[in-house]
């Protein structure tokens, strides 16, 4: 009757009466009534949200906990998740586990204690179980997380942190556990806060005052920034040990620590271990050999301003003891492979400055002189006659050119010919997407098994298809398209069209009707490429295909004429009717380049006798029109250009086609489409191979989003279009400009490689892309600094001509901006000074001679400034004679 009643009560969300009763019941009448619990948890997890089940949560929270017997069962009951949001007070929990016995709350509290931060268990709760058992006090990640919130909360009342952390008996368990902990340190962390009353300073105060034990913490600090991890909680840590302010024979004992972590800790890290190991060797007390250990490690780092300190510290410590230089010039002449030839200049004049303390014979002077091979070309001549090595006189020696490989053209796999494997294909592609082989080579084999057999692929699909969105066609609303709407959403329809999951009404309006969207710039490659697929769905329902007309014979979309007629033979014999959109694309797509092969296959195609086949006969033996031409526009800071029409792609082809040579106008088209996601333009290529500035000049706006609205991720198609057939135009290299100063560096690699890939190609025109570097950079839509990274990355791969014969044309539009802003009183353009030494390093490199426009003028300014230094520096370079 019990068992009845508190169920009773727990429906009715009448918290207190269950208590009430809980407390009445003995062990066994709780644990007869743990089933029907049980039961009602189940039923309340269909609809937790409803107002019975909000009700009724915390009094089975409650009673649930009370019924089990089992510590691991009443851990789980009491963290479940479905009870999270509405659970009972931690009060009342500890009300109705508080006659257990303590082994048993001891263990519960530990089970609970290391559960995931996650699970939100209030640590009211933690702590009173551990009152209530008696256990020793927990370490895990969310007990810990818990005691901090608890000790730092306002709601605590008066008092500051230091106050409460001296009040709690737990605090040096606590603090120990926090440094320990691999997670605790990123959560807790952004509660430190800042000001008197913060957690670093009390902290601080605590271990002043003997609450915690100094040494340990001082230790704890260091070990935790030697640990490394994500920056966030290195600053926490290194800002607590800068409170705790380690005296001086504190910061000699961990000598050793330090030099670790000014070698490979984070750069705030390592700057603060760095000035710590100066101090001590500019009184005395790091030895020459240590001295030389910690540089060896800080001048190979990247970060400029940490070698710059080294160097420094070097040059103090070299002037102060005149034994020192046969330990500590190799020492020095680490910075020689430094990327920054500024950087690589100051050491060379600390050698210099040392280098008559050395014995005129030695290993010293040897590693000197092996460490001078990675000096800039022009300082490498330089420390070479001061080193006494073979002196070249005044001639350098000239780099050979490194480019990438020309990429090759492949040729498409046939179609799987088991279903089996052809649904392993599919399955990948829909799941992780491919290139265009793979895509076209499981299109066509999608084909051919849903002609041949289609009730096997479906079963070979079957577990393939068991979760796509569409699979449930009943759970779309009637009205509308159904799961496909306005897009095919790539071989989804063409999957959905062999389970009949997408509706004829759909497919027929998409076939015979197109699209009814507004036009955008994308519209062309995209509709067309798109009407294929709805067609190939169509006909997978109404006419099967035994196979696709327009499958490529290589990875590039192209298709070869005799393949093509191949093709069309076999539609002839077979009386196949073939799809409008895959001849159409078949059209697009063959080789027109070799005249003796196209006339052969044009008298073929003739020969069968069919409309396809005299209209492919026509096309093939057709004259190539010239290009459409192309206009450049301005749109705010953009530069972008417009294509005329392409007078080849009207007439016959079908309306979604003809967009294709539609003129493009910028202020035509709307900005904003449905078009987003990028991969679908390595398909659009291959709508049109060998035609890539029509794809580029619709994609330019995209492209310069990476540059102007420092966006991510529309650089990625430039490797394409530089592995793509066709002109490289203005269009092309405008997307490359913009590409090269993109904000995020994974769309600088993207333009660096396509960048590249011309150039190996024989395809870019340099003087062209320096033009438009210099337009964009004056317009404000390239900003200097992101250039100069992308110009050192392609330099730095052994592109020293490319990259000459672009900053040649970019730098004399800079530098006479600078001498108007000079004249204004402005400073130079920021970046400026890093192109000019990648220009120098590219100028010594590769043989580079000649005058530079407004180079002497950026030269002769005073000061050493770094557009200066560097400025002096290419001036040097272009004017010294070259090694036959």
């Amino acid at each position: 009757m019990s068992g009845e009643a508190l169920l009773k009560a727990v429906r009715a969300g009448s918290t207190v009466q269950a208590v009430g009763l809980l407390d009445g019941m003995t062990d066994g009448e709780r644990r007869a009534a743990l089933p029907a619990l049980k039961d009602l948890r189940k039923e309340l997890r269909a609809a937790p949200w409803n107002a019975e089940s909000r009700t009724a949560y915390p009094a089975l929270h409650a009673a649930g906990a009370a019924c089990h017997t089992g510590a691991a069962a009443a851990a789980a009951w009491i963290a479940g998740a479905d009870m999270r949001w509405s659970q009972a007070s931690p009060g009342v929990l500890l009300h109705v586990l508080g006659d257990r016995e303590s082994d048993w709350l001891a263990d519960v509290t530990q089970r609970l204690a290391a559960r995931p931060v996650a699970s939100g268990l209030p640590f009211v709760l933690l702590s009173g179980l551990v009152r209530l058992s008696g256990s020793a006090t927990p370490t895990t990640d969310a007990y810990v997380r818990g005691w901090f919130e608890n000790i730092g909360a306002a709601w605590q009342g008066t008092g500051s942190v230091a106050e409460r952390l001296r009040q709690d008996p737990d605090t040096a368990r606590m603090v120990t556990a926090f440094f320990e902990s691999p997670q605790a340190a990123g959560e807790i962390a952004w509660r430190f806060g800042d000001g008197p009353g913060s957690w670093y300073n009390a902290l601080a105060t605590v271990t002043r005052e003997g609450v915690l034990d100094r040494k340990v913490m001082v230790d704890a600090c260091v070990a935790r920034l030697l640990r490394g991890g994500p920056v966030a909680d290195q600053r926490v840590f290194l800002r607590l040990l800068t409170c705790l302010a380690p005296t001086r024979d504190e910061e000699r004992e961990r000598t050793a620590d330090w030099t670790a972590l000014a070698c490979e800790a984070t750069s705030a890290v390592a700057g603060h271990a760095q000035s710590v190991l100066a101090s001590l060797a500019l009184d005395g007390e790091l030895t020459s050999g240590q001295l030389a250990e910690l540089s060896s490690g800080v001048l190979f780092r990247t970060e400029k301003k940490l070698v710059r300190a080294q160097l420094v510290l070097l040059g103090k410590a070299l002037r102060r003891d005149p034994t020192a230089p046969e330990v500590l010039l190799p020492a020095v002449a680490q910075a020689f492979g430094h990327e920054d030839t500024d950087l690589q200049e100051r050491a060379l004049k600390l050698v210099e400055r040392h280098l008559p303390a050395l014995p005129p014979t030695g290993g010293a002077r040897e590693q000197l002189s092996e460490l001078a091979a990675d000096l800039s070309p022009g300082l490498r001549l330089r420390a070479r006659r001061l080193l006494g090595d073979e002196v070249l006189d005044s001639v350098s020696v000239v780099e050979d050119e490194i480019l990438p490989a020309v990429p090759e053209r492949l040729r498409l796999a046939a179609a799987p010919e088991s279903a089996a494997e052809l649904a392993e294909e599919v399955g990948a592609l829909l799941v992780s997407g491919g290139d265009v082989a793979a895509f076209e080579r499981a299109l066509d084999g999608l084909v051919r098994h849903a002609h041949s057999d289609r009730e096997g692929l479906k079963a070979a699909l079957d577990p393939v298809v068991a979760r796509r969105w569409w699979k449930d066609a009943a759970s779309w609303h009637s009205t509308g398209n159904g799961p496909f709407g306005l897009s095919p959403h790539g071989l989804d329809v063409v999957v959905a069209a062999v389970f009949e999951a997408v509706g004829m009404h759909t497919l027929h309006a998409a076939v015979q009707q197109g699209s009814t969207e507004a036009n955008c710039r994308h519209s062309g490659p995209a509709r067309a490429f798109e009407a294929r697929l709805w067609e190939v769905a169509y006909r997978i329902r109404t006419e099967p295909l035994p196979f696709l007309l327009a499958t490529p014979t290589w990875g590039t979309g192209l298709l070869e004429a005799d393949e093509l007629v191949a093709r069309l033979a076999e539609y002839r014999r077979l009386d196949t009717r073939p799809g409008a959109a895959d001849f159409a694309q078949a059209l697009l797509r063959v080789r027109r380049d070799d005249p003796a092969t196209t006339a052969a296959a044009a008298a073929r195609a003739r020969a069968l006798g069919s409309p396809e086949g005299y209209r492919l006969a026509q096309w093939l033996t057709s004259e190539a029109p010239p290009p459409p031409a192309m206009r450049r526009r301005t749109s705010g800071t953009r530069v972008l250009v417009e294509i005329g029409e392409l007078e080849e792609i009207q007439g016959l082809f079908p309306p979604e086609f003809r967009l294709l040579g539609r003129p493009f106008a910028l202020f035509k088209h709307r900005w904003y489409c449905r078009h987003w996601d990028t991969g679908d333009r390595q398909h659009w290529l291959a709508v049109v191979p060998g035609r890539r500035e029509l794809l580029a000049a619709r994609l330019l706006h995209d492209i310069s989003t990476v540059a102007v609205d420092e966006s991510r991720g529309e650089a990625a198609v430039l490797p394409l279009l530089a592995e793509a057939d066709g002109t490289a135009g203005e269009a092309l290299h405008l997307a490359v400009a913009y590409g090269l100063a993109a904000r995020h560096p994974e769309d600088r690699l993207a333009a660096v490689d396509a960048l590249l890939v011309l150039a190996a190609r024989g395809h870019l025109d340099a003087g062209r892309l320096g033009s438009d570097l210099g337009e964009l950079v004056e317009r404000g839509a390239v900003k200097p600094s992101r250039l100069a990274e992308s110009i050192r990355t392609a330099a730095a791969t052994g592109a020293y001509s490319t990259v000459w014969s672009v900053l040649r044309v970019l730098l004399p539009r800079l530098l006479s901006a600078l001498a108007v802003d000079a004249s204004s009183g402005a400073g130079p353009v920021r970046g400026l000074g890093d192109l000019l030494a990648v220009a120098a390093d590219c100028a010594e490199r590769s043989g580079a001679r000649g005058a530079l426009d407004h180079l002497s003028r950026a030269a002769e300014r005073r000061g050493s400034s770094r557009v200066v230094v560097q400025a002096r520096r290419l001036r040097t370079a272009l004017a010294q004679e070259t090694a036959a």
